[in-house]
Parts: structure tokens; sequence; C-alpha cells
């Protein structure tokens, strides 16, 4: 069991609060496919990296943008294999309204599609792919969600699956748990803990105020 203190959460989207994985799977190999790009290659650096910068990466000769339109307007209609991650609706009924909010490197209006398809409750305010100049592992994503809650960055805790989003976290100041979902557990040492999912995690009132996450590790 570990446990620690914060005053405000902030969480990644796809593969932390929504199990999105088969259909970024399945849209990343058919766009690799009429590429030419090898699905593997892809998929290597695309999970916790904003569309945009997964072309940059993988197609530099492309056109980004006009890319990066296509695949979201891919992404926004494909919502059957988009469902709930284990534990998140529990998770999220148990904190405060105004402490916690979503950093996601998607577009903000497919991370609201794949967060009320899955049943879970809309933070008013979150963070998304055109709310930052520079996507994660750059800080800038998480800085901004901790200014939407009104919290000193080094008071947040995140949520991660994926390494470049740990990095984020850990750039900006922040205590980071990951969850072993998209990535095996090794690759998710920088991470402060790590946790098999969202269900291994529970929030309760701290003693001085704020609040104090416990969780199960592996092992």
């Amino acid at each position: 069991m570990r446990s620690f203190g914060c005053d405000g959460v902030l969480f990644d989207l796809d593969g932390v609060l929504v199990d999105s994985t088969r259909v970024v799977v399945r849209i990343w190999s058919d766009w690799g496919e009429r590429r030419g790009i090898e699905a593997e290659r892809i998929l290597e650096v695309a999970h916790g990296r904003r569309t945009i910068e997964t072309i940059r990466i993988v197609a530099p000769e492309l056109d980004a943008e006009a890319e990066t339109r296509e695949l979201e307007r891919i992404e926004i209609e494909a919502l059957d294999d988009v469902l709930e991650a284990g534990g998140a609706l529990e998770l999220l009924s148990s904190l405060p309204e105004d402490g916690w909010t979503v950093v996601t490197s998607g577009p903000k209006a497919l991370a609201a599609r794949r967060i009320e398809h899955a049943g879970l409750p809309l933070p008013g305010r979150f963070v998304a792919a055109e709310d930052v100049k520079e996507g994660k592992p750059h800080p800038d994503a998480y800085l901004k969600g901790a200014e939407i809650l009104g919290v000193r960055p080094e008071a947040c805790a995140v949520i991660e699956d994926a390494p470049s989003g740990i990095r984020a976290g850990k750039a900006a100041g922040m205590t980071v748990v990951a969850v072993a979902a998209t990535h095996r557990e090794e690759d998710l040492s920088e991470a402060d803990a790590v946790a098999d999912s969202l269900a291994h995690i529970r929030v309760i009132p701290g003693a001085g105020g704020g609040l104090r996450f416990e969780l199960r590790v592996p092992g």
C-alpha cells in the first residue's frame, strides 16, 4: 500500500479514464497502411502524444495538419470500442467536483465525445490538444491543468498511462501515478508509483485538508 497527499488530481484520458486502445490501434494501423508506414513504428510513439506530433515524428514529409484533421474526423465517429476504464467512475465520484480535471493529448471535441460515451462526468473545463503549443512530454498541458484547478503544481497528482505523460507530469513538478494499462510496468519506472488499474486507487479526505491517495501497488 502506498499513500500520499495532494490538493488536485489531473487525469490523462485515453488509457486512464477510458479504454480506447482497440480503436486507437485500428485507426493508426489503417492510416499507416495507407501511408506505407508500419503500425508498430507508429504505435511506439503515438500513445500519450498529440496526433500532429506523432505524424511529424513518423512521417515528416507529410502535411501534418491536413493528416491530423482527417484522422480526427475518423476518430470522432469511432466510439463503438470506447469504454469506461475499470474503476474510473467510482474514483471520479469520490472526488470533489472542483478537485479534478482531464489533461489529454486529443482534441477537445473528441475528448468530450469519449468521456460522455463512456458514461463519465464531463469536467466544466479541461486541457486538450488545441490548448497547448507543445504536447506531452512538455509540461505545459499539466501546468494548465493545475491553473484550471487553482492548485499549485507541486500539490497536484497526475494519473497517467504513457511514458511521455509521466515525463510531462514530472517536469511540471507533480506527483505521478501510472496505471499499467497500455504499457508494461518496466516502461513506467519514472512514475512515483504504479497501479494495476484505477480500481486499486482510492481517495479520501486528508487529515489536514486536501486529499489523500491510497493505492495498492503490483506485487
